[in-house]
C-alpha cells in the first residue's frame, strides 16, 4: 500500500470523530439556547401575570367601597353624612373605572403563546361576569368580594406555575438563582397585595359580611414570611434594592398599621378616613413591590439572555473550529506526505556516510518518526565523538574537563566513564559536605530559614549597602501571639508544625528580595531593603499579621496564632545591626503591650524609653555595687495559731535623690537582661544571711518550728544553668540550713521552659523548699500540681480579696487539691478578718497580708521574730 493511502486513513478517522463531536456540541448549544429562551419567557410571564393579578386585587377595593356606600344600611354604619357618602361614592366610581382600565391593559399584554396566556383569557372572561354582578348589584357584597379574590387566586396560581417553570429549566447556576429571586419577589407581591383587601374584608365581617379575621391574619403571616425569605436573595443589587424598599415610607406606613392591628388582638372598625389612607398607602406600597419585581425580572431576563448568547457563541465557535480543523487536516496531509518523502531521502544519505566512518552532522527533519530516527543516528555519532574527546582528555590528564562527566555508550565507554566518575564523585562529595555544613551553620533546621547569626550578618550587609546608596533599610520583628498556648495544649510537635506553617506564610507574604529569618522560639524577623517610606513597612507588617492570623490546620486540630510586629528603620544605613534588632524588638514589645495583633514603629518615644531603660539598668548596677539595695520582710503567719512562722523577702531600692523605690519600678527593667540574675543573687545572699543572723541572736527553741525565709526567683534566673550553684553558694556563705529557704517561682515559668523543672528538682534535692507564687493567674491546671517539683502553693491575692462567691469556692477547691497532693497552702493579700475566718474554715495552712503586717525593714522584722509574739488578727 502506498504511503499516501496510510496518510489518508490516518487523517480521515480523526476527522470523522471531529465531525461527530462538533455536531454533538452544536446540538447541545442549540438546546441550551432554547432552554434559556424558555426561562426568559417564563420570567417575563411572571411579571405580566403579576401586573394582571395586582390589578384585580386593586380593583376589588373601590368596588367594595362603592357597594358599601350604595347600601343604605351599610353606609349608615360608616357614620358619613349623605353629602359625604355621595362624594365618596363618586371617588369610588372613578377609582373603579381607573382600576378596570389598568387590569384590562395588564391582561391584554399577556402574549397569546406565553405560559400564562390561558389564565389571562379565563380571568378576562370571569371578570366580565364579576363586574356585571357588582355593577348591577346582582351579587351580594360577600360574593363580589370572594369572586374577585378567586380571579386573583387563578392568576396567582398561573404566576406560580410560570415561576416554577422558569426555575425548572436546565440553565446556569446564575440564571437559576436569578429566576429563584423572581419567584421569591413574586411571592412577596402576591402576599402583599392580598393583605389589605382581606383586612378590609375582615372589617366588613364586623358587620356580618366580608372575610373572616382569620383570613387576613393568615395573609399577614404569609406576607411577613415572604419578607423574611427575601433575606436569601442571591443578587447583591437586588438585595440592596430590597433593603431600600423594606425601609421606605410607602412600605412602613401600611405595615405599621397592620402590625398594630395584629398586636391589638381583636380588630376594631377603623374610621373611614384611616381606611381611605390605608387603601391609598396600599396602592403606593404595592407599586413599590411591583418595581422590585420588575428589577428581579430584568435581572433574570438579562441572565437568561446572556446564557442564550453564550450558547449561540459556542455553537458558532464550534462550527468554525470544525471547519478550520477539516481544512487544516487536509492541507496537513498533503504537506506531511511531501515532507516524509524528502526527509527520508536525506536521512538515507547521512546513514550511508556514517557507515563509511565519517562523523557527519545529522540533520533531522520531517515527521516525528523520521526525526526520531535522525535523532538516534545523531546520538550515535555524538557518542562516538564523546568517546574520542574523553580518550583525548584522559590522555592529556585533564580530569577537570566537563566532557569526562558525560556518559559513554558501549562496554569500553562504560569502563572509562566509571573510572572518571569515581574521581569526580569523591571531589563532589567533599564540596557538598562543605556546602551542607555552611548551610546548617547559617539556617534554622526546623524552618530552613536563616538563623539569628545569619540574620545579623544579612542585616549588617544590607545596612552597609544602604549607607553607600543612601537607601532606607527596614527590619520587622515578628513575635507570635498565642504560640505558647498551642505548645501547652497540643504538644511541641504541633508547635513545630505551626512554626513551619508560619515560616511558609511569612515567606509568601513578603516582597521579592525581602529576607525572612527565624531568631528562635516564636520570633522571626523580615529584612527589607530599599524602602521608600515607613508606610510601606507598616503595610507589609499588616500583611504579615493577616497571613499569620489565618487558621492553621494540624493533623487533628485547627489552631490560631497571631503576631505582634515591631518596625525599625535605618534611614541611611548609619545604624549597627544589633541596635536595629533591639529597636525592632522594643517596638514589638510595645505592640504586645497595646493589645497584640498589631504593628508598632520604633519612634523617638521608644528611643527615649530605651535610653531611660539603659540608664535605669546602669543605675541598678551601681546600686547593687554601692549597697543601695535593701530587703523588707513580710511575715508569714500560721492560720491556726496566728504565730509568725516565716518571712517573704521583698527587695527595695534606696536610690539617692529618689528615696525608697518599690520593686515594680525597677525589677521589670532588670528582668529584660541578665541583670535580674545579679539582683537575685544579691537577694539570696542577703536574705539567707539575715535569717541566719536572727537565728543566732534569738536562739533555736526545741518545741517551736524554725522560721523560714522566702525568696522570689525570676524566670530568667531559674532557666540559667548557674541557678543551682547560686543557691548553694548563698546557703554555704550564710550557714543557713537548706530547709529554711523557700524559693518562690511563678507558674508561668514552670511551663515555659523544661529546664526550669530540672533545676527545681535539683534544688529540692539540696533540701530547699519550692513554692508556686500567684497560683491561679497562669496556665497551670490543678491536675498538674502532682507532677511538679514544688512543696507549697501560694494563692494569688486576687482570689483572696474577691467578694465573688465563685472565687471563694475556687479557693476552697485549691486548698483541698493542694492538700491532696501533700502541698502546704499560703494565702496572699489577707486584709480583712472575714477573709481569715473563711481561710480557717477552708483549712488553709498559712497566710500573709496587711491584716497581720506590712513588709517590715530588717530591724523591725528581726525584733518581731525575737519577741516570738502572735500576729495581730
Amino acid at each position: 500500500m502506498p504511503l499516501w493511502a496510510y496518510l489518508v486513513a490516518l487523517v480521515l478517522v480523526p476527522l470523522l470523530g471531529v465531525v461527530a463531536l462538533t455536531t454533538a456540541i452544536v446540538r447541545s448549544a442549540m438546546s441550551e439556547a432554547t432552554t434559556a429562551e424558555r426561562a426568559e419567557a417564563a420570567v417575563q410571564a411572571v411579571a405580566q401575570l403579576d401586573a394582571a393579578r395586582s390589578g384585580v386585587e386593586h380593583e376589588v377595593v373601590p368596588v367594595l367601597s362603592a357597594t358599601v356606600l350604595l347600601d343604605p344600611a351599610l353606609s349608615a354604619m360608616t357614620g358619613l353624612s349623605p353629602e359625604m357618602v355621595q362624594a365618596q361614592l363618586a371617588q369610588a366610581e372613578q377609582a373603579i373605572a381607573q382600576a378596570q382600565q389598568v387590569t384590562d391593559r395588564a391582561l391584554a399584554s399577556v402574549p397569546a403563546a406565553s405560559v400564562g396566556a390561558w389564565a389571562a383569557v379565563r380571568a378576562t372572561a370571569r371578570l366580565v361576569d364579576v363586574r356585571a354582578g357588582a355593577h348591577y348589584r346582582m351579587s351580594s357584597l360577600q360574593d363580589t368580594y370572594r369572586e374577585y379574590l378567586d380571579v386573583s387566586a387563578q392568576l396567582m396560581a398561573a404566576q406560580q406555575e410560570a415561576a416554577t417553570e422558569a426555575s425548572a429549566q436546565e440553565v446556569t447556576i446564575g440564571t437559576y438563582r436569578a429566576t429563584r429571586d423572581v419567584e421569591l419577589v413574586a411571592e412577596l407581591t402576591q402576599a402583599a397585595s392580598r393583605v389589605v383587601p382581606l383586612f378590609l374584608g375582615s372589617q366588613l365581617r364586623l358587620s356580618g359580611i366580608g372575610a373572616s379575621e382569620l383570613d387576613w391574619r393568615g395573609a399577614w403571616v404569609a406576607y411577613t414570611d415572604a419578607q423574611r425569605q427575601l433575606d436569601d436573595l442571591s443578587q447583591p443589587a437586588l438585595a440592596g434594592a430590597w433593603d431600600g424598599v423594606r425601609a421606605s415610607a410607602a412600605v412602613t406606613a401600611v405595615d405599621d398599621v397592620l402590625a398594630a392591628q395584629v398586636e391589638q388582638g381583636t380588630a376594631e372598625p377603623l374610621p373611614i378616613e384611616q381606611v381611605a389612607a390605608l387603601v391609598n398607602g396600599s396602592t403606593a406600597r404595592d407599586a413599590t413591590f411591583t418595581e422590585l419585581l420588575d428589577t428581579a425580572v430584568a435581572g433574570a431576563r438579562a441572565s437568561a439572555a446572556a446564557d442564550r448568547d453564550a450558547a449561540d457563541g459556542r455553537r458558532t465557535a464550534t462550527l468554525l473550529a470544525g471547519l478550520g480543523l477539516l481544512l487544516t487536516a487536509t492541507v496537513g496531509a498533503v504537506v506531511l506526505g511531501r515532507s516524509v518523502s524528502r526527509s527520508l531521502g536525506v536521512l538515507a544519505g547521512q546513514a550511508d556516510q556514517v557507515s563509511r566512518g565519517e562523523l557527519v552532522e545529522v540533520e533531522g527533519g520531517g515527521p516525528r518518526e523520521v526525526r526520531t530516527v535522525s535523532t538516534a543516528l545523531g546520538a550515535a555519532v555524538a557518542s562516538l565523538r564523546r568517546i574520542q574527546d574523553q580518550a583525548q582528555a584522559v590522555a592529556r590528564g585533564d580530569l577537570a574537563d566537563t566532557v569526562l562527566a558525560e556518559p559513554l555508550p558501549g562496554p569500553l565507554g562504560a569502563v572509562v566513564h566509571a573510572s572518571v566518575r569515581q574521581i569526580v564523585s569523591s571531589v563532589r562529595q567533599r564540596d557538598e559536605l562543605q556546602s551542607a555544613l555552611a548551610h546548617q551553620a547559617a539556617h534554622d533546621p526546623l524552618t530552613e530559614l536563616p538563623n539569628r547569626a545569619q540574620a545579623l550578618q544579612l542585616t549588617a550587609a544590607a545596612l552597609s549597602r544602604g549607607q553607600r546608596s543612601g537607601a532606607m533599610t527596614g527590619l520587622l520583628f515578628v513575635d507570635l501571639d498565642g504560640f505558647k498556648s498551642v505548645n501547652d495544649t497540643h504538644g511541641h510537635a504541633a508547635g513545630d508544625d505551626v512554626l513551619r506553617e508560619v515560616a511558609g506564610r511569612l515567606s509568601a507574604a513578603v516582597r521579592a528580595g525581602d529576607v525572612v529569618c527565624r531568631l528562635g522560639g516564636d520570633e522571626f524577623v523580615v529584612l527589607v531593603e530599599a524602602v521608600e517610606d515607613e508606610r510601606t513597612l507598616v503595610e507589609l507588617a499588616e500583611r504579615l499579621i493577616a497571613a499569620t492570623s489565618e487558621p492553621i490546620r494540624l493533623s487533628r486540630h485547627t489552631v490560631r496564632v497571631g503576631a505582634s510586629v515591631g518596625v525599625a528603620v535605618s534611614r541611611d544605613g548609619d545604624t549597627d545591626a544589633d541596635v536595629l534588632f533591639v529597636e525592632a524588638d522594643t517596638a514589638a514589645y510595645r505592640a504586645k503591650r497595646h493589645g497584640r495583633g498589631r504593628a508598632e514603629v520604633f519612634d523617638e518615644v521608644l528611643r527615649g524609653q530605651l535610653a531611660e531603660r539603659a540608664a535605669l539598668e546602669a543605675a541598678i548596677r551601681v546600686g547593687l555595687a554601692d549597697g543601695e539595695m535593701e530587703l523588707h520582710y513580710q511575715p508569714v503567719v500560721d492560720v491556726a495559731s496566728d504565730r509568725v512562722i516565716g518571712y517573704e523577702a521583698l527587695v527595695r531600692w534606696q536610690r539617692p535623690g529618689h528615696g525608697l523605690v518599690p520593686p515594680d519600678l525597677f525589677v521589670p527593667a532588670a528582668e529584660e537582661s541578665q541583670l535580674i540574675c545579679e539582683l537575685d543573687r544579691w537577694v539570696l545572699h542577703e536574705a539567707t544571711r539575715q535569717l541566719a543572723e536572727w537565728r543566732s541572736a534569738a536562739g533555736v527553741a526545741q518545741d517551736e518550728p524554725e522560721p523560714t525565709v522566702a525568696v522570689n526567683i525570676s524566670g530568667r534566673h531559674l532557666t540559667d544553668r548557674r541557678v543551682v550553684q547560686d543557691v548553694a553558694d548563698a546557703l554555704v556563705a550564710s550557714g543557713l540550713p537548706a530547709q529554711l529557704l523557700v524559693l518562690e517561682v511563678t507558674e508561668t515559668v514552670l511551663v515555659a521552659d523544661p529546664s526550669a523543672m530540672d533545676h527545681l528538682a535539683t534544688l529540692r534535692a539540696l533540701g530547699v523548699a519550692v513554692a508556686i507564687d500567684d497560683f491561679g493567674t497562669g496556665y497551670t491546671s490543678i491536675g498538674q500540681l502532682g507532677h511538679m517539683p514544688v512543696d507549697t502553693l501560694k494563692i494569688d491575692r486576687s482570689f483572696i480579696g474577691s467578694g465573688d462567691a465563685g472565687h471563694g469556692d475556687l479557693v476552697a477547691l485549691m486548698i483541698r487539691a493542694a492538700h491532696t497532693f501533700g502541698l502546704t497552702v499560703v494565702a496572699e493579700g489577707v486584709e480583712e478578718p472575714e477573709q481569715l475566718a473563711r481561710l480557717r474554715a477552708d483549712g488553709c495552712d498559712q497566710a500573709q497580708g496587711w491584716l497581720f503586717h506590712r513588709a517590715l525593714p530588717a530591724a523591725e522584722a528581726g525584733a518581731l521574730l525575737q519577741q516570738g509574739v502572735r500576729a495581730p488578727s
